[in-house]
């Protein structure tokens, strides 16, 4: 081609994309893919000076290669060693990447359960293990990093190097001794995180999804009988459904996180009567603990106590147990937890006051009818209100315009524009999915023409989720038309979900979509 001629990247692309599928390869798992020029080299590689705009936002599939580009003494594989690339997150998916540069950080959350009990002078304690210590800690804090006065966190580690499904019982006893070493200490609110039935729920293993459920029984068991000696307060919940949901409705494994209500059990070792509650929302439990305690509810808790009318006997102690995945499903053997022996999960709800919480969609401030994850409910039980989620607060900023006056988008387009640099935006090959759309790679390039910057590079993952089998051509194609009428932006490498967005800890795989981005290798 002349000199100057950029080349069609996404037609180029999709027609690869043809003879991938010619050989059998499917969207999901498609082979990287790397736009070449004349001369055989690759186009739009990411180089020391340039940005980076990772435009997914979910998480849990992101976390990886994030972690390639950004983490400080990352040794999964070789990799570039940057000292001088911008690298932008839509979200904050996990608290290890609170210091880079996002976009629509997590909104400061003022008086939370946590912060209203540390001004009451009470003495609080957060244990989880690692898996979910942010949930209890920054996320239950409304996104604050540092514990307030009187908050003691302990961070249990989580197994490592072995499968999930192969330990269902993960680090949670050692969890349960720090609650019980907690309830003896006689701190005035405990917080603990079992997260073995949201783990294991992911996972497609029937027997370890069983036996998970008997496990937190057992334990559960032990810290509820400790509780209740020592005149503690309990109150047990679930942050979202998953592992009471063993298979789809074509008998394929469930594996995900589901809509279903969460319970809510009141256990009072005072009560001459059973407590009358009412169903309601996550947002419920921090005025209910708070009304245990004897503190007043402040004016930004927009939930409301639990019980209807109820006598505590006094300022109590707390022990909040939230039971991660722990949802409400069928009584039958698609249903892991009616299945299990749950001797310590039955006796409660046979002898003390229970009721549901809504823990998914708008209850949580999500989208109606999406379901529910750890981040939206622990955010929802610790602020006492409905918190707006990250996938809400895009779709309303790209419905009010508020997207192309986004601050960290701006900076990193100027400072890529002043240093002669490139701009690298990354982003899901779909039109509508939980981990984004091409709609904010391509507002982007409309806010790089606005602001000047001509050197903007697309690197597509192929989605095979939430789209078509086989469309990945078809889309390719309609964005290169997309991206000729902006007229900014070159479509120049593709990789599929599967390699790029691992969450499985198989970091082969994340290293094959590195390579494509940085080395132009397929």
């Amino acid at each position: 081609m002349p000199d100057g001629v950029l080349p069609r990247g996404g037609n180029a692309l999709a027609d690869a994309v043809r003879e991938l599928y010619r050989a059998g390869q499917t969207d999901y798992a498609l082979d990287p893919i790397v736009l070449m020029d004349a001369r055989g080299e690759p186009i739009g590689r990411i180089a020391e000076g340039d940005a980076v705009i990772f435009c997914c936002r979910r998480g849990e599939r992101e976390i990886q290669l994030t972690e390639a580009f950004a983490e400080p003494g990352f040794d999964r594989f070789p990799r570039v060693d940057f000292r001088d690339l911008m690298f932008v997150i839509l979200t904050l998916y996990h608290e290890k990447f609170k210091d880079l540069p996002i976009a629509f950080a997590p909104t400061k959350i003022a008086d939370t359960l946590g912060e209203i009990v540390s001004r009451a002078n009470l003495r609080q304690l957060r244990v989880a293990e690692s898996e979910k210590y942010a949930h209890v800690t920054f996320f239950f804090n409304g996104g604050n990093n540092q514990p307030f006065a009187g908050e003691e966190d302990v961070r249990v580690p989580s197994l490592r190097g072995i499968p999930f499904d192969q330990a269902p019982g993960s680090s949670l006893p050692q969890v349960v001794d720090a609650v019980l070493r907690g309830i003896q200490a006689r701190y005035d609110l405990i917080v603990t995180n079992f997260a073995n039935g949201d783990v294991i729920g992911h996972t497609a293993n029937r027997d370890a999804k069983i036996e998970c459920a008997e496990i937190v029984d057992a334990q559960l068991g032990q810290v509820v009988r400790a509780a209740i000696a020592a005149d503690y307060v309990v109150m047990i919940t679930a942050d979202h459904g998953n592992l009471e949901v063993m298979t789809n409705a074509d008998g394929t494994p469930h594996v995900a996180h589901t809509t279903n209500p969460v319970p809510f059990v009141l256990i009072d070792p005072r009560a001459p009567a059973r407590a009358d509650l009412r169903d309601g929302k996550l947002a419920d439990l921090a005025p209910t603990i708070l009304s245990a305690l004897g503190i007043a509810q402040p004016d930004a808790m927009e939930g409301a106590p639990l019980t209807r009318v109820y006598d505590w006997s006094g300022k109590r102690r707390v022990l909040l147990v939230i039971l991660d995945g722990w949802g409400i499903g069928k009584r039958d053997d698609t249903n892991p937890i009616f299945l299990a022996r749950t001797p310590a999960w039955d006796d409660p709800l046979r002898r003390y006051p229970s009721s549901q919480l809504q823990a998914a969609g708008d209850a949580v401030g999500l989208k109606a009818g999406k379901a529910g994850n750890s981040e939206a409910g622990h955010l929802n039980i610790g602020a006492g209100r409905v918190v707006l989620q990250d996938d809400v607060r895009l779709d309303r900023a790209m419905q009010d315009g508020s997207f192309y006056t986004n601050e960290i988008f701006l900076r990193a387009i100027r400072q890529t524009k002043e240093r002669g640099a490139s701009l690298h935006l990354i982003g899901l090959l779909t039109e509508k999915s939980s981990h984004g759309s091409m709609d904010y790679p391509l507002a982007l390039l409309k806010m790089a023409k606005v602001n000047g910057l001509s050197q903007v590079y697309l690197h597509v993952i192929f989605d095979g989720r939430s789209t078509e089998p086989r469309s990945a051509p078809a889309l390719l194609e309609k964005l290169e038309k997309q991206v000729e009428e902006i007229g900014v932006g070159q479509i120049v490498s593709g990789v599929g979900r599967g390699i790029a967005l691992d969450r499985d800890g198989n970091y082969n795989k994340t290293k094959r979509a590195y390579d494509a981005l940085v080395f132009g290798t397929t």
